[in-house]
């Protein structure tokens, strides 16, 4: 319907078609002025809608609209038009000089235009007898203010998080990057939402065919709606069936402008807290940006120790069905006689078993996060106490497999990305059926076709195991974490730039006694 005829000229009539297509609704304000000539006079109207607009922002448009139509010099120039015409296109010229001095001010000349911008949190101006429109930018709904991060707490390192506002995302990235290579790309996603998504990334070091595949895929998203930055992970994936992400989510700015600076390329969704970063590898998800606020040692000690806690996660509970099922004699006869002992009386095999605690801890999980704050955390922490000893004591359940899975869930939190946690949970389950049915020979295989997959996965056109496989630059940043003066160049699945982005081959030492004095 806005599209099937030209802009009109008279006002009423414009604002009867408005209040028709976006509905007569109480949060759809018009305010109206009227402005008198010598010889004629016309009106005008402010359109907006309160709630997505800034209130302050409106109130000082219309004082300025005001002063602008009762200030003398004003007056003298509207009364040397005499026709109602004139008026109106000498009263709109002097509005768009007026507010291109202060704010983001532009022209429109359709309807599709005029419903998008007040849709968008933006004030229309009509004049009466003219045949455009003034768009002003008035973007500014009431939001959370930059707090610190909920899901990726740290010790060290800035705390301050994205929000859900779009303009204060990108300023917390502008914050950090001072640099004219820093460009930003806005995308319309979603055929009735019409999401803002904005595409960024540093031009002198982002490869060109990366930048275009993000490119491709954004404008190739034929949808509904995008509530989240997960719509734009899940829709843009190379193995839609794989399990595990290919796309790095993050609610920490210092995050982002470090995958930035390594040619990386971050996507933001409006309304999103989380800002996506591509491409991402597997290694990518094993590490957190505290790594490099403290001493390398110190990061490579907290690297080891996550890497052991997702081996014991995803093989911990596999490996017992398989030893106690069918591998005994590599069990030590102590612990064997003591297992054995504690087995006596429970009447369901070691799969059954785990299976049941598995199930038991994954329900108390989820029950935990979708409880209420408040006794959330009461109820997982007593729930997993309770029914663990209860379980021994009744005899369904041996005391070494309550210690299985409290090994198995502990190392499970101790996985720095959520996501990669849900998908070894998953492959947990799949690697306990394999052990129950041919023992350690099914773990292998399991963990052969894991690894085959792996291999197998790009993120937008890049190998997922970079910098493991198929080529190892940049393996001094991935399992251990070398001192920074050691980590000279950018890693070149990413970048383009191959100069060094630290050019030194040291920590910087003491200079010559009479400089290091202090005074």
């Amino acid at each position: 319907m806005s599209g099937e005829t030209e802009f009109q000229p008279d006002l009423q009539e414009n604002i009867n078609r408005i209040k028709d297509t976006l509905g007569d609704s109480s949060d759809l304000l018009i305010r109206e002025f009227a402005v008198k000539g010598k010889k004629a006079s016309t009106k005008l109207a402010v359109i907006f809608i309160c709630g997505l607009s800034d209130e302050s922002k409106i109130d000082d448009i219309s004082l300025e609209l005001n002063d602008l139509i009762k200030n003398d010099e004003s007056q003298k120039a509207l009364e040397a038009h005499s026709g109602k015409d004139q008026l109106a296109e000498a009263c709109f010229e002097r509005f768009k000089a007026l507010f291109l001095c202060n704010s983001k001010a532009e022209e429109g000349s359709d309807y599709d235009t005029l419903y998008d911008q007040i849709l968008s949190g933006n004030t229309v101006i009509l004049v009466d007898g003219y045949q455009k429109f003034l768009i002003l930018n008035t973007y500014g709904p009431k939001g959370r203010s930059v707090t610190e991060p909920t899901t990726q707490t740290i010790i060290r390192g800035p705390k301050d998080a994205f929000t859900e506002n779009f303009q204060t995302n990108i300023s917390l990235l502008r914050r950090r990057i001072k640099d004219k290579s820093f460009k930003l790309e806005i995308f319309k996603l979603g055929s009735i939402t019409k999401t803002t998504v904005a595409v960024i990334y540093l031009d002198q070091l982002a490869k060109p065919e990366i930048i275009g595949e993000v490119r491709s895929r954004l404008n190739q998203l034929k949808v509904d709606a995008v509530l989240d930055s997960g719509y734009i992970e899940d829709l843009t994936k190379d193995d839609p069936y794989s399990i595990f992400p290919t796309t790095l989510n993050s609610e920490k700015p210092d995050s982002v402008v470090a995958n930035l600076l390594d040619g990386k390329i971050a996507i933001i969704v409006d309304g999103s807290p989380y800002v996506l970063t591509v491409p991402a590898f597997f290694m990518d998800f094993m590490q957190v940006s505290e790594d490099y606020y403290h001493h390398f040692m110190i990061g490579t000690f907290t690297r080891i120790i996550r890497q052991i806690a997702f081996f014991l996660t995803l093989t911990v509970p596999s490996i017992y069905i398989a030893l106690t099922t069918f591998h005994h004699e590599m069990i030590p006869p102590t612990l064997l006689i003591s297992i054995a002992a504690q087995r006596e009386g429970v009447p369901f095999p070691a799969f059954v078993e785990a299976m049941l605690m598995e199930l038991t801890f994954e329900l108390l999980r989820e029950a935990g996060i979708r409880m209420p704050r408040a006794i959330g955390s009461a109820i997982s922490i007593v729930g997993a106490l309770v029914l663990g000893q209860a379980a021994v004591q009744a005899g369904i359940i041996s005391a070494v497999m309550v210690i299985i899975v409290s090994i198995t869930a502990i190392a499970s939190s101790a996985i720095p990305s959520y996501p990669l946690g849900n998908a070894i949970r998953v492959i947990r389950f799949l690697l306990m059926m394999l052990a129950a049915s041919f023992g350690l020979y099914g773990i292998y295989a399991g963990l052969i076709a894991l690894t085959f997959h792996l291999c197998k996965l790009k993120s937008f056109g890049v190998p997922y195991m970079t910098p493991l496989a198929p080529q190892t630059k940049g393996i001094k940043d991935s399992f251990l974490r070398f001192p920074l003066w050691s980590l000279r160049y950018r890693p070149s699945a990413t970048s383009k730039d191959s100069s060094p982005k630290i050019n030194m081959r040291g920590p910087v030492k003491s200079g010559k006694k009479e400089d290091r004095e202090l005074y």
